[in-house]
């Protein structure tokens, strides 16, 4: 049982950085690689934050840097005319020491006896267990993101994103600013992915830097394997997919972990395994169904 609420809890929390993964590599279709750095960004944020007694403030200040590193990124590609894959890496790799930074120059800082999101809403409700009010507030903040993100892209600037994202060259003649669109968005989706670090510290209680290695991995897969449970029927069911296919994956994580036929040093093998195979799973249907039309044909 406990496994099965962790993972659902881990699940909702991570399911708000798949949703900032979605909006760059989906809506916008940009590769954005600034992910790994604006996770930190704000886990490192929301940390220092809550150790000086400030946890509220530590999610507000970890979605202000998400979005500022996400605004770098988009001027990086916008002004100064460099790819959008290179920009990421250059903002991700200028936010390791600017994450050092914020945590003063310290490797981990740990909020074990300090005051938290998660330790204040279990104060205010003693009655519930512990990984009820976890799965309660992971919940709320997953759903929150959710429904703003939704309404976001309803809005007459998430309708040009989307146009931007589907047909840039149209949109740029359609007096539409398509750089101001590319900002915002990156913004957008790097204060989402922010946020899900700074949520993460104050859930486990301590932040790492290197706690961003990888997490776009985790990402991807959440929206693959989302793309793949719930297919691909607009941005509202991608942004929710996106949230189901983060549970999954750390049900598929869990089960994998728990049987011990993969050791726990194989957890970032067993994450790129799970992403091939989910990014592999279109071309194995395409592959099935030329298989049967060429047996068909052959019947006949």
């Amino acid at each position: 049982m406990t496994l099965f609420l962790g993972s659902l809890q881990l699940g909702l929390l991570y399911g708000i950085l798949a949703i900032g993964v979605y909006i760059s590599f989906r809506i916008l279709n940009i590769p954005d690689l600034t992910t790994e750095g604006s996770f930190t960004f704000g886990l490192a944020a929301s940390a220092m934050c809550a150790v000086n007694g400030h946890y509220m403030l530590g999610i507000i200040m970890a979605i202000a840097a998400g979005a500022a590193a996400g605004t770098v990124t988009g001027l990086l590609q916008t002004k100064c005319g460099i790819h959008p894959v290179l920009s990421g890496i250059i903002t991700s790799s200028g936010l390791y020491t600017i994450n050092l930074a914020v945590m003063k120059n310290a490797v981990n800082i740990s909020l074990i006896g300090k005051n938290e999101i998660f330790s204040a809403a279990m104060a205010a409700l003693p009655e519930l267990s512990r990984d009820t009010v976890k799965c309660i507030i992971t919940l709320i903040f997953a759903a929150i993101v959710c429904i703003i993100i939704v309404v976001f892209f309803k809005t007459h600037l998430g309708l040009c994103i989307r146009a931007t994202g589907d047909n840039e060259a149209m949109v740029s003649s359609s007096s539409i600013n398509v750089d101001a669109t590319k900002v915002i968005s990156l913004a957008a989706s790097n204060g989402c992915v922010a946020l899900s670090g700074g949520i993460l510290a104050q859930y486990q209680g301590f932040a790492d830097i290197n706690s961003g290695s990888g997490i776009l991995v985790v990402g991807l897969a959440s929206v693959i394997i989302g793309e793949v449970v719930m297919g691909k029927r607009g941005v509202t069911v991608g942004i929710i997919s996106a949230v189901v296919g983060s549970i999954i994956y750390r049900y598929i994580l869990a089960v994998a972990t728990s049987t011990h036929i993969f050791p726990a040093t194989a957890l970032k093998l067993i994450s790129a395994v799970i992403v091939a195979v989910a990014l592999s799973i279109p071309m194995i249907k395409k592959n099935i169904a030329i298989s049967k039309t060429k047996g068909a044909h052959k019947h006949a």
